[in-house]
């Protein structure tokens, strides 16, 4: 009964937890599941509150770890703060008046405390922190003290003083003034140092007054956060009814460091530190108090702002433009403009319950907005003329050139101090100031001015000073703004522009009611969206994205704005490929957007300088052909094709590559071109040649381009004349010849097609001279011949083949090792020509039913006894130059190349004996030896022991990625699906060393060589193993021989540990000692092989002497043999 109950409550308490959730209040679910890490960092907390510090450091650094995780999102910790600062500060507090501030022991307890607090003013921002402050009155004699004491500590060190926790103290020291002289008294009142001191009374600030403002004028000059705060502080102490002269004195000092500027870094940043502040002091302080100095600063500002050093820093030309804005905000008494626009607050629910119920409400609450704005309007058109002070202009004309300033913080600033100022305008003096903005944009302007321009737009419209009447102006301007796009050099500018931009429609979806934006979103729906789905840069397709889905939600009357919204989310628009390809061609569904996509394709897209988004581009133009076959196959199809010649590459290499996508696509989708468009088609690219478009610069992209666009005439089997096939294949043929390896791809692809479409049907002739001039080419001395013409063989179809394909073969193999190209340094050619090889025989051999008995029999012997010991050797190719081991290339496809030619030989045992397959005709007399081989399998046990003895040899060897090849072309081939592989010596014990695990990492040493260094024990395999393994035990990588080692030397101690006799184990010694001397002498000219296998023998020999002598082991293995064949100066070599 009881074990029933538990089950009950424990299915019962989720439940509750969810009611809770439901009912509780908001800080409530907050504490519960907004920080994971509650738990930990209360019980931290609670440790160092009831130790009075903290005892630990370690606690400080794992509150501060998780502290950084909500940087990005701060507000999580706010439910949280109360309970963190506020224990903290009251020790801080305690701590202080028990010891007193003089105390050196004080310093000590507080640096790990305010670290902690630093922290969470860093994520949640110092308004948040700082209202957990302790405030009493006492407290502010106490915090200056404790702040003299921290100012007048010298630092431990210079160069990481954030790590002692000084200048975190500092900062919060000075956090806890800025609360602590908002006291609602005279401080005078509360300054016991006044009975101590000459103090003359309302002449001159109080003692406690002078000591805060000389630590925090000599805190300006910092480089840290303290100059910040303790401009703030600065702020809230100056602008105190009672301070009039500690005011007048720190305006005076400020006017002498902002009149006397010298170029050096103290100074620079005490600028800095002067004009923030003063910022501060004129953003809190009374208009009153401020209008005295009003002049004097804003001379001082404006004068500074001309000079070099403002030049020189767009940080403090951003604090100047900051300073500007609250002086002019200071010059023009505070208002509400009665003639600004009052938009309708709504939002997505709202809409869509307006929808269900229908749009009368709707519009009711439209028509009274239009009348609420419509009586502001008359009642501007009424407004009297205000008297704006000369400052105001000038400051104004400030703020305007600030916003072409180079530097986005100077702009943004200046854009909001635009809007501020403009706010307290007149109706007729803000459109002289938005006449001023759409000035920004005109063409000379750069690309600063417009994303000012922008910035500035959306201000205004955000604090509904941007009216309705003003924006068939404005609009026009956005659009350009959303495609600008500007070229220098290589690459282009815009993007911030692009993305301000779309801030403003964003801005617009949030201010204006949808009677007022119903025609405005008609115009800016498809720019949008255009730069959602084909924009360059994720962050404006995103931006774009965002500044739509805003306008849908608060509109709402926006056609298919949900669905669209739902396609073009924030994730789906990260990958450009999947914009392009899938976002896009959703959208395109809907025919108003349809042909914008095409224009902006057509227009900018594909012409675009970026080649892989002209390339793009053409794919998502074919893309869209499925919704309208007659208007892609006329209207854009007739306007590529003229653009193929055009004398900018960018335009006729994008207009080929979509030409050519089009075709294709239009093709899949059933489309028949008429007789003429096909003749139009098939005299591109001879019009290309014509005028000579392959010369100069870009010669190389649009042979790639015409390249592809054949390929796509093939697939299409396009209706070509005979003299156009000859010039298109004359065109393939040498672009095979071209040194470019990605032209050489592309002409591979397009032959592939190219030949079955439009060259088998011309006959044998044709194929006889097609394969007598791709022999003649694999000897030629150009090397980028001999490479196109090796893969032109992998591509070339049956038909071709069969005329020639044991030259072909013979020729292939010829070319595949560096033993026969002993001058020859091109491993791509080699690398190449093992690809075309293995592409012959599976071409030949899925044909072989075709042959006689004979020519059957003698291909399949012919891939046994030449094209696989031409692969076994190419595994041998460890040619070098200057790019490092070239011959990896080559031995990593002769390795695939292997795997299928193993397939091939196992696929022709496995159909059966050769006697079982009723020859009519028997081999004659001569051919004794084909009928004796015919009695045995194509894969016998000395072709899998070569196999896999090569392949093991390769997966012990130092380059990770051919390791990582060469196992788990081993695991394909003992544990593959569709082929047996058959005669493979000791498979059981191979196959627990290689298990059949996809997961397992062969390319990390620490996971390969323990598993394969057990292939030592195999005989058959051990000495290729051997002469691999040695390769990384005495190589140079360190990480790579202390794995490879230890991997042998564990193998050694678990051999001698399951040896049961002596003799069993001298065995395994002399075998090892064995396969070592073979190594050697086999390659004992060839020092890649000799130098690390020396190193190797005689550091295992001079480890098995330590290890006998310390450990007294009664066996001891002698390599002496081992060194007998070599002279005395090859050992002195590894002394």
């Amino acid at each position: 009964m009881e074990d029933a109950v538990d089950a009950t409550s424990a299915v019962a308490a989720p439940l509750d937890a969810r009611e809770d959730d439901e009912h509780d209040s908001k800080e409530r679910v907050l504490l519960r599941y907004f920080l994971q890490e509650w738990e930990l960092i209360k019980s931290l907390l609670d440790r160092i509150v009831s130790n009075g510090g903290v005892s630990d450091p370690s606690d400080v650094h794992k509150i501060r770890s998780i502290m950084d995780k909500y940087q990005e999102q701060g507000q999580l910790l706010e439910p949280y703060l109360e309970s963190i600062v506020s224990p903290l500060m009251l020790l801080v507090r305690s701590k202080t008046m028990q010891l007193g501030a003089a105390s050196d022991e004080l310093l000590e307890i507080m640096k790990p405390l305010c670290i902690i607090i630093y922290s969470l003013v860093t994520v949640c921002g110092y308004k948040s922190v700082i209202k957990f402050f302790p405030h009493q009155v006492s407290d502010l004699e106490l915090a200056v003290a404790l702040l003299e004491k921290c100012h007048q500590t010298k630092s431990a060190t210079s160069l990481r003083q954030e790590s002692t926790g000084e200048m975190e103290t500092k900062c919060v020291v000075l956090l806890w003034l800025y609360i602590l002289v908002l006291i609602p008294f005279d401080i005078t009142s509360v300054d016991t140092s006044i009975a101590n001191s000459n103090y003359l009374g309302g002449s001159e600030p109080s003692p406690l007054v002078t000591r805060i403002l000389e630590i925090c004028k000599d805190y300006l000059s910092s480089a840290g956060p303290m100059r910040r705060i303790s401009g703030l502080l600065l702020a809230r102490l100056l602008t105190r009814p009672d301070m009039p002269k500690a005011f007048n004195s720190f305006t005076e000092w400020a006017h002498e460091v902002l009149l006397s500027v010298v170029d050096d870094f103290v100074d620079h940043f005490r600028l800095l530190g002067v004009v923030e502040a003063l910022a501060s002091i004129f953003k809190v302080g009374s208009r009153k108090a401020l209008l005295n100095v009003v002049s004097t600063t804003w001379n001082d500002g404006s004068l500074l702002m001309k000079s070099i050093t403002a030049t020189r820093s767009s940080l403090l030309r951003k604090f100047l433009v900051k300073l500007s804005q609250r002086v002019g905000l200071t010059c023009l008494p505070h208002r509400s403009p009665t003639w600004r626009y009052l938009g309708k607050n709504s939002s997505l629910g709202e809409n869509l319950l307006l929808n269900a119920a229908g749009r009368s409400s709707s519009t009711n609450c439209g028509q009274h907005a239009d009348n609420c704005n419509n009586r502001q309007n008359s009642i501007s058109l009424e407004e009297e003329d205000m008297d704006v002070p000369e400052i105001v202009e000038e400051i104004i004309e400030l703020l305007l050139s600030g916003l072409r300033d180079s530097d986005t913080v100077v702009r943004w600033s200046a854009a909001k101090g635009i809007g501020r100022i403009t706010a307290r305008l007149t109706s007729s003096l803000s459109e002289e100031v938005l006449s001023s903005i759409l000035e920004l944009f005109s063409p000379g302007e750069g690309d600063g001015s417009w994303h000012g321009g922008c910035l500035a737009l959306a201000e205004l419209a955000r604090r509904g000073l941007l009216l309705p009447v003003s924006l068939p102006k404005v609009v026009p301007v956005i659009t350009k703004a959303l495609h600008y796009d500007i070229r220098r050099g290589s690459h282009s500018i815009g993007s911030h522009v692009r993305d301000a931009a779309a801030y403003v429609c964003w801005a617009f979806g949030r201010a204006y009611s949808s009677s007022d934006m119903k025609g405005i979103l008609e115009q800016l729906a498809p720019h949008l969206l255009i730069v959602a789905c084909y924009d360059r840069e994720v962050n404006c397709r995103r931006a774009a994205s965002a500044a739509f889905q805003e306008n849908v939600g608060r509109q709402g009357t926006f056609p298919y704005g949900i669905d669209i919204v739902n396609t073009a989310d924030y994730f789906s628009l990260a990958s450009r490929a999947n914009s392009y390809l899938r976002v896009a061609v959703c959208i395109a569904q809907y025919n108003d957007y349809l042909c914008s996509f095409v224009e902006e394709l057509l227009c900018n897209k594909i012409t675009h300088w970026d080649k892989s988004l002209r390339g793009l581009a053409a794919e998502a133009l074919s893309a869209l052909a499925k919704y309208d076959h007659e208007y892609f196959t006329g209207y854009v199809l007739e306007k590529l094709i003229p653009c193929t010649l055009s004398l900018d590459l960018c335009t006729r290499h994008g207009a080929t590559l979509a030409a050519g996508e089009l075709v294709l696509t239009s093709h899949q989708l059933g489309f028949v071109f008429p007789v003429d468009k096909q003749k139009a088609l098939s005299g591109i690219v001879p019009a290309i040649e014509k005028a000579r478009l392959y010369r100069g610069k870009g010669g190389e992209i649009m042979r790639s381009a015409v390249s592809r666009f054949i390929e796509c005439l093939s697939f299409s089997e396009v209706s070509l004349p005979e003299k156009t096939k000859r010039s298109l294949l004359d065109t393939l043929n040498e672009n095979l010849r071209h040194p470019n390896a990605q032209i050489q791809c592309a002409a591979v692809n397009a032959l592939k097609h190219f030949v079955p479409a439009y060259l088998v049907a011309l006959g044998d002739k044709v194929a006889n001279e097609l394969t007598l001039k791709y022999l003649k080419l694999l000897d030629d001395p150009n090397v980028a011949a001999r490479r196109g013409a090796a893969l032109a063989f992998g591509i070339l179809p049956y038909g071709f083949l069969t005329v020639r394909w044991k030259g072909v073969i013979t020729k292939l193999c010829s070319s595949c090792t560096i033993e026969d190209k002993p001058d020859d340094p091109d491993a791509e050619a080699r690398v190449n020509a093992v690809r075309g090889l293995v592409s012959v025989c599976e071409t030949l051999t899925s044909f072989s039913s075709d042959l006689k008995f004979e020519e059957d029999l003698s291909l399949y012997l012919l891939i046994k006894n030449e094209v696989m010991q031409t692969l076994f050797k190419a595994l041998d190719d460890y040619a070098v130059d200057n790019r490092g081991d070239v011959g990896s290339w080559v031995r990593e496809a002769a390795m695939d190349a292997l795997e299928r030619c193993t397939y091939i030989l196992c696929k022709r045992d496995s159909v059966g004996s050769m006697k079982a397959l009723g020859v009519e005709h028997p081999p004659k007399k001569h051919d004794h030896d084909l009928v004796r081989d015919t009695a045995h399998p194509l894969f016998d046990a000395k072709v899998a022991t070569d196999l896999i003895g090569g392949l093991a040899k390769q997966a012990v060897e130092k380059i990770d990625k051919i390791r990582d090849v060469a196992a788990k072309t081993l695991q394909k081939i003992l544990y593959n699906q569709n082929y047996f592989v058959p005669c493979i010596p000791h498979r059981e014990m191979l196959e627990t060393i290689i298990p059949r695990d996809a997961d397992l990492k062969w390319g990390v040493p620490s996971v390969s060589y323990p598993r394969l260094v057990q292939l030592l024990q195999i005989s058959c395999y051990s000495r290729s193993v051997l002469s691999g393994l040695v390769i990384s035990l005495g190589g140079l990588q360190e990480s790579l021989r202390r794995a490879s080692v230890t991997a042998l030397l564990e193998y050694l101690q678990a051999s001698e540990a399951d040896t049961d006799t002596n003799e069993e184990k001298k065995t395994r010694e002399h075998v090892l000692s064995t396969d070592f001397l073979w190594v050697l002498q086999k390659y004992q000219k060839c020092d890649r092989v000799i130098t690390p296998t020396l190193k190797v023998s005689r550091y295992v020999a001079l480890v098995r002497y330590h290890v006998t002598k310390t450990l007294g082991l009664s066996s001891f293995w002698s390599l002496s043999s081992l060194f007998q064949s070599f002279n005395v100066q090859s050992l002195l070599l590894f002394e």
